[in-house]
C-alpha cells in the first residue's frame, strides 16, 4: 500500500496536467540528483578517510596496503555499493522494508539498524571532540602549543620555540639521572598529546574506571546532536540542501592543508614513508582484513545507509553511474588525505630529528594529536586549527546525517501509518535524544577506551557477515535472474557482466575468506600501552554478535509464523517474495509486477525461464510503444522504460 490514488489517476494527476515525473508524493524524493550524489559522498567520505585510512596505511606497510585496498574496492566495494543502491532504489523502502524480497531475511535489516545505532552513538562523540577543539581554537594562542600548563608532565617537549632550550634541558636531566633518562628521552611526549590525554580526555587508568563525566565534552555532544537534528528536521528535503556545503567544503580545506604541508621541510620523507611498500606485510591476513573492513567502513556498505539514501531516488535514476562516481571519489579522498597527514608527520619528524614512525600516535589520536601539533608551527595557527576542525566536523556530520536518517526511515517505513509519516520529525527528535543519552558514558574519563572498543568490535566484522548474507539472499534465494531483470526494468539496461559475476561469486567469496583469515589472525585490542581486560573483550564480542544474531532469530520467528503444515512448506513460504514487493509507484509496476501478485516473482526452473525470455523480448518494443501512446494521451506522469534514464 503506497497511499496512492486509484491507478487510473496515476499519483493524483489530472489528465492533461503536467506533474513531476516519478515523484513519490507520500514518502518524498531528493530535490535533484546532485543532492543524492553529494549526500552519498558525504556519507561515504567521513572521519575514517582522515582519521583511519592514513593510520591503517601507516600500520599495514605503507604503499603495500594500497594493493589489497584497491583490489577490495574493485571486487567488493563498488559491486556491493551498486547492489545496495539498486536494491533501495527499486523498492523505495528503507533497510527494513526492502526485505519484502524474502521476508525470512528481514533480520539482516535489523542487523543493519543495530550497526547504525552503535556507529551513530560513538561517531557523534568523535564529532563532539572535534567541536571541542574547534571552540578552544578561538584564541590567539592554541592551548597545546607550549609545555607550561598545569596538565603537562616533565616529559613534555614542544616543537615550538628554541631547540637549544630543549636540548640543554635534555642534557642536564641526562647528566642528573644517568643513562636511563637518555633512553626515555626518545619517548618524548608532545604538548598536544598531553593536552589530549591529560586535559581533554583526562583519561583514567582503565576501561572499568569511569571517573567523572567531562562536562565540556558533554556540552559539545549536546551541540552536535542538536546540529544533526536541525539538519534532518525535514528529512531528505532539508539534509539535501545542507550537503551542498558539508560535502564540498572539506575538499577546500584539504587542499589548503595539502599545499601548506608539502611546502614544509621534511614533508617529502613523510610522503615516502606513506608510499614506500613493505611487501612482506601483504602475506599478513590482518592487512587484507583491514583493507576489506576499511572499504566497508568507508563506503558504508551493510550499514543500511546506502539502501536508505537510494530509496529517496526517482525510480529510473542511473544508480550504476552514481555508485562508481561515489566509490571512486571516496577512495581518492582517502589517499589524498594520507598525503596531507604524512607531509605534516614528515615535517615533524624532521623537526625532532627522529624517524617518521616515532612521531604519530597509533589510533584516532592521530587527528587530535599529530595534526594539532603541526598546526602550532604555522603562522596564525588558530586560524588553521579552526579550519581543520571545522573540516572534521563537516566530514563527521555528513555520515551522521545518514546514520540517523537510516534509523528514522526504517521506523517510519515499518509502521507506515499516515500519522507517523506526517510526524516524522518527532521520531527524528526521539532517536536524537536517545542517541545523546547513550553517548553520555563515552564522555567520561574512560570514554576513549569504550569508543575504541565499539569502533573495533561493534562495527567491523559484523558488517562483513551482514554483507555476505545480503549477497546470498538476493543472488541465490530471490534469484539472480529475477534481480538482473529488476535492475534492467529500473535502469533500462542489465547490470554489466563484471558486476553480475562479482555479485554471484567473487564478492561473497572474498568476504568469506576475510572472515576466516580474521578469525585465525585475531589479536585483542590495545590502546597505546594499555591492554584491555578480558571482560571488556567479552562485551566487545557481544556488541559484534548483537547485530548478527538478529538474522537467525528473525528467520526462526518468520518460519514459525509462516503458513504451511511441514517445516519445508513454512520455509518455502517465508522466503517467497511478499505480495507488495516491487516498485513503489503503481505506474512503474509493469511486466511481472503489473498484477501485483507474488506468483509471478517466484523463482522458477532456469530452462522454463529461458524459453519464456525469447518471445518476451520480441513483444517488448511493441508494448512499450503502446504504453507510450496511451500515457501521452492521458497526460499522466507514468514514465516508460527509457534506455536513457532520467537524471
Amino acid at each position: 500500500d503506497n497511499g496512492l490514488c486509484s491507478p487510473g489517476s496515476y499519483n493524483g494527476a489530472v489528465p492533461g496536467e503536467q506533474v513531476k515525473k516519478d515523484e513519490n508524493s507520500r514518502r518524498g524524493n531528493w530535490g535533484n540528483q546532485i543532492e543524492f550524489v553529494l549526500t552519498s559522498v558525504g556519507y561515504a567520505v567521513g572521519l575514517g578517510n582522515v582519521w583511519r585510512f592514513p593510520y591503517l596505511c601507516y600500520r599495514n606497510g605503507g604503499g603495500a596496503f594500497m594493493f589489497p585496498y584497491f583490489i577490495m574496492l574493485v571486487f567488493c566495494g563498488i559491486p556491493l555499493f551498486f547492489l545496495e543502491l539498486s536494491f533501495g532504489q527499486f523498492t523505495s523502502l528503507g533497510c527494513l522494508g526492502v526485505w519484502k524480497v524474502s521476508p525470512m531475511f528481514k533480520g539482516v535489516g535489523y542487523g543493519m539498524m543495530v550497526v547504525s545505532t552503535y556507529i551513530g552513538i560513538y561517531y557523534n562523540v568523535v564529532i563532539c571532540i572535534a567541536f571541542y577543539y574547534f571552540f578552544t581554537s578561538m584564541t590567539n594562542l592554541l592551548p597545546w602549543t607550549y609545555c607550561n600548563n598545569p596538565w603537562n608532565t616533565p616529559d613534555c617537549s614542544g616543537v615550538v620555540g628554541t631547540h637549544q632550550a630543549n636540548a640543554t634541558f635534555a642534557n642536564i636531566t641526562a647528566v642528573m639521572s644517568g643513562v636511563t633518562e637518555v633512553v626515555n628521552r626518545t619517548k618524548r611526549t608532545s604538548p598536544s598529546e598531553e593536552y589530549w590525554r591529560n586535559y581533554v580526555l583526562n583519561i583514567s587508568d582503565g576501561i572499568g574506571n569511569f571517573g567523572e563525566v567531562r562536562l565540556p565534552i558533554l556540552g559539545c555532544l549536546a551541540v552536535s546532536w542538536v546540529v544533526v537534528f536541525l539538519c534532518l528536521i525535514r528529512g531528505v528535503k532539508s539534509s539535501g540542501k545542507v550537503v551542498y556545503f558539508t560535502a564540498t567544503f572539506p575538499y577546500v580545506v584539504l587542499t589548503i592543508l595539502f599545499i601548506r604541508g608539502i611546502t614544509l621541510e621534511g614533508a617529502i620523507s613523510g610522503i615516502k614513508y606513506y608510499l614506500t611498500p613493505q611487501w612482506q606485510k601483504i602475506l599478513d591476513a590482518k592487512v587484507w582484513g583491514d583493507a576489506a573492513s576499511q572499504i566497508f567502513y568507508s563506503l558504508g556498505c551493510a550499514w543500511g545507509g546506502l539502501i536508505t539514501m537510494a530509496s529517496y531516488n526517482k525510480f529510473h535514476n542511473n544508480c550504476f553511474r552514481d555508485s562508481i562516481i561515489i566509490s571512486v571519489t571516496n577512495c581518492a579522498t582517502s589517499v589524498y588525505a594520507g598525503f596531507v597527514i604524512f607531509s605534516i608527520l614528515g615535517f615533524m619528524a624532521h623537526h625532532l630529528g627522529v624517524d617518521v614512525s616515532q612521531v604519530a600516535d597509533h589510533g584516532p589520536g592521530l587527528a587530535f594529536v599529530a595534526y594539532p601539533e603541526a598546526l602550532t608551527l604555522l603562522p596564525i595557527s588558530p586560524l588553521w586549527s579552526l579550519l581543520f576542525f571545522f573540516m572534521l566536523i563537516l566530514l563527521g556530520l555528513g555520515t551522521q546525517f545518514c546514520l540517523l536518517e537510516t534509523l528514522v526511515t526504517a521506523i517510519v517505513d515499518e509502521i507506515g501509518t499516515d500519522w507517523i509519516i506526517r510526524n516524522k520529525t518527532i521520531i527524528t527528535l526521539g532517536v536524537a535524544i536517545l542517541g545523546f543519552l547513550l553517548g553520555v558514558p563515552l564522555t567520561t574519563q574512560a570514554g576513549i577506551y569504550w569508543l575504541l572498543l565499539m569502533d573495533n568490535y561493534a562495527a567491523s566484522f559484523s558488517l562483513v557477515i551482514i554483507s555476505c548474507i545480503m549477497c546470498i539472499c538476493i543472488m541465490y534465494i530471490y534469484g539472480h535472474r529475477n534481480y538482473f531483470k529488476d535492475v534492467e526494468m529500473m535502469l533500462g539496461f542489465p547490470p554489466p557482466i563484471f558486476f553480475r559475476i562479482c555479485w554471484r561469486f567473487i564478492s561473497p567469496l572474498i568476504i568469506t575468506f576475510i572472515l576466516i583469515f580474521t578469525v585465525i589472525q585475531y589479536k585483542p585490542i590495545t590502546y597505546n600501552d594499555y591492554v584491555y581486560p578480558n571482560w571488556s573483550l567479552v562485551i566487545g564480542f557481544c556488541m559484534a554478535l548483537s547485530s548478527v544474531i538478529c538474522i537467525p532469530i528473525y528467520a526462526l520467528f518468520k518460519i514459525a509464523t509462516s503458513e504451511g503444515a511441514t517445516f519445508l512448506e513454512r520455509l518455502k513460504h517465508s522466503v517467497k517474495p511478499d505480495a507488495s514487493w516491487g516498485p513503489a509507484l503503481q505506474e512503474h509496476r509493469k511486466g511481472r509486477y503489473a498484477t501485483g501478485g507474488p506468483e509471478s516473482v517466484e523463482v522458477r526452473p532456469l530452462k522454463e525461464e529461458l524459453k519464456e525470455k525469447e518471445p518476451e523480448k520480441e513483444k517488448e518494443p511493441e508494448k512499450e510503444k503502446k504504453d507510450d501512446i496511451s500515457l501521452t494521451i492521458q497526460g499522466s506522469n507514468g514514465s516508460t522504460l527509457n534506455p536513457t534514464p532520467s537524471a
